[in-house]
C-alpha cells in the first residue's frame, strides 16, 4: 500500500518547472537502474568468457556504480545532474567503449548483454540529453559515436557493418528525440508557470479593482464627515454613510453585493429584481442637500436584475458625490426614459463648473465605479462635459449610446 501511495504521489506531480525537473529525475533513475538490471544477468558469463576477467569486472562495476550514483543523486537533488556530471557521464561511456575490445571475446560485441557497453552508452545518451548546454550535449554524442567506431574495431568492415551503422543511427535518433522531449516539456512547464503567475496577477488586480469599487464612495462620505467646515450638516450624511458601511462590511466578509452572475451583455440575470425608479428616489433622498429634479415617470415600472441595480446605484451615488463636493451646481436633473422595446436611458445632468475631458485623467470614481462597473454589467455610459457648462452622464441599457460614448479614461474623478 505504501508503494502504491508513493506511485500516486509521483503521478500527481505539479506541472511546474520544479515538478518537471523532479519528473526528469525519476526518468533518469528509471533508465539508468533499468540498464543495470539488464546488465546483471550476463555479468557471470562476461567474466567467464573475457580474456581479461578482472578488467571486465572492473569496467562492469564502474558502469553499475556510476548508474546507481547518478540515480541516487538525481532523486536526492530532485532534478537532473549539471553540466560537469553530464561531461563525466559521457566520458565514462566513451572510456568503456574504447576499452571494450580489450575485455570482450572477439565476436561478442553484438547481440548480448555480455557486451553491455553499447547499451550503457545509449542509456547515458538518453539521460544526459537534458543537459542545458547544447555544445556539451553535441560533443558528448559525437564522442560516444566515435568511441563506438573504436569499439567495433575489426568488426566494422565485416558482416555486421549494417548493424553497426544502425546502432550509430540509433544513438543519433534517440539523442535527438530525448533532447526534443526534455526541451519541449521544460517549455510547457515554463509556460504553465508564466500562465499561473499571470492569472495570479490578474486576480490581484481584479481584487484591487473590486476593493476600489466597493470602498470608493464610502471613503468619499467619510471625508465629508470629517470636514465640518464645508457647511454640510452631518445628519444629511448619516443615511449614505450607513449604506456604504453595509457595503464595506459585506465586502470584507468575502461577499460582493450582487456578485458577477448578471454581468452579461444584456444584464438579464435570473433572480431578484429591483425597481429602478424607486432605487433612484432612495439614492436622491440621501442627497437631500442637493437640488435634484427627478423625472422618472416614463420608467416607473422598469425593473433591473439585483446585481445590475447594485452597480447602477453605486455609480449614481458616485456621480452625486462628485456634484456635492466639486461641481458647485445649482441644480441636478435626473431623467429616466424607457422605449417601447424595453430599453431605457438614465441621464444625470448638473449645471456646475464642468471640466475638460481632453486635459484630465479619470480617477477611480468615473473610471471604475461608473464607467468600468456599468460596462461590465452590460450598460453603456457616455460622459459629456465642458468647463463652465456642467456635466451630463448618460447610462443606457442598449447599444444606442455606444456610438457616441467616450472612453472613461478620458474623464477625471473629482471625488477621488
Amino acid at each position: 500500500m505504501n508503494g502504491w501511495s508513493r506511485l500516486s504521489r509521483v503521478a500527481e506531480l505539479r506541472t511546474t518547472r520544479a515538478g518537471v525537473e523532479r519528473t526528469f529525475s525519476y526518468l533518469i533513475a528509471g533508465v539508468r537502474l533499468g540498464t543495470v538490471a539488464q546488465m546483471i544477468p550476463a555479468v557471470n558469463t562476461g567474466v567467464a568468457t573475457s580474456p581479461h576477467a578482472s578488467g571486465y569486472l572492473a569496467c562492469w562495476i564502474a558502469a553499475a556504480v556510476a548508474s546507481v550514483a547518478v540515480s541516487v543523486a538525481t532523486l536526492v537533488r530532485r532534478r537532473p545532474l549539471g553540466a560537469a556530471a553530464a561531461a563525466v557521464d559521457f566520458a565514462l561511456a566513451c572510456t568503456l567503449l574504447v576499452l571494450g575490445p580489450l575485455v570482450l571475446e572477439a565476436g561478442e560485441r553484438f547481440g548480448t548483454w555480455v557486451a553491455y557497453q553499447p547499451g550503457y552508452a545509449l542509456s547515458i545518451i538518453i539521460t544526459a540529453s537534458g543537459v542545458r548546454s547544447v555544445a556539451l550535449w553535441g560533443g558528448g554524442l559525437l564522442g560516444v559515436s566515435a568511441s563506438y567506431l573504436v569499439y567495433l574495431g575489426g568488426e566494422l568492415g565485416g558482416d555486421m557493418t549494417s548493424s553497426a551503422i544502425g546502432n550509430i543511427l540509433t544513438y543519433v535518433v534517440y539523442a535527438l528525440v530525448a533532447r526534443m522531449l526534455f526541451g519541449y516539456i521544460r517549455r510547457i512547464a515554463h509556460d504553465a508557470d508564466a500562465s499561473r503567475a499571470r492569472a495570479a496577477e490578474l486576480a490581484r488586480r481584479e481584487e484591487e479593482r473590486r476593493a476600489q469599487v466597493m470602498m470608493h464612495n464610502g471613503v468619499a462620505v467619510m471625508r465629508l464627515l470629517t470636514e465640518p467646515e464645508g457647511g454640510l450638516p452631518r445628519s444629511r450624511l448619516i443615511d449614505l454613510a450607513e449604506v456604504e458601511l453595509r457595503r464595506m462590511r459585506t465586502y470584507l466578509r468575502g461577499r460582493v453585493p450582487g456578485g458577477d452572475e448578471s454581468a452579461t451583455a444584456g444584464g438579464d440575470g435570473s433572480g431578484p429584481s429591483v425597481a429602478l425608479a424607486a432605487m433612484i428616489e432612495r439614492a436622491c433622498d440621501r442627497f437631500a442637500d442637493l437640488s435634484i429634479d427627478t423625472l422618472l415617470d416614463l420608467g416607473a415600472d422598469l425593473r433591473l436584475p439585483a446585481a445590475q441595480a447594485e452597480a447602477l446605484e453605486r455609480a449614481f451615488e458616485s456621480l452625486l458625490l462628485n456634484v456635492r463636493v466639486h461641481a458647485r451646481a445649482a441644480e441636478v436633473v435626473v431623467h429616466l426614459d424607457q422605449a417601447e422595446d424595453r430599453s431605457w436611458t438614465l441621464t444625470v445632468r448638473d449645471d456646475g463648473v464642468g471640466f475638460d475631458p481632453g486635459s484630465v485623467q479619470a480617477g477611480v470614481g468615473l473610471r471604475e465605479v461608473v464607467v468600468g462597473e456599468l460596462r461590465r454589467r452590460g450598460l453603456d455610459v457616455r460622459i459629456e462635459s465642458a468647463v463652465g457648462e456642467g456635466t451630463t452622464v448618460t447610462i443606457a441599457s442598449g447599444p444606442e449610446a455606444a456610438a457616441g460614448r467616450v472612453d472613461g479614461d478620458a474623464f477625471v474623478d473629482e471625488a477621488a
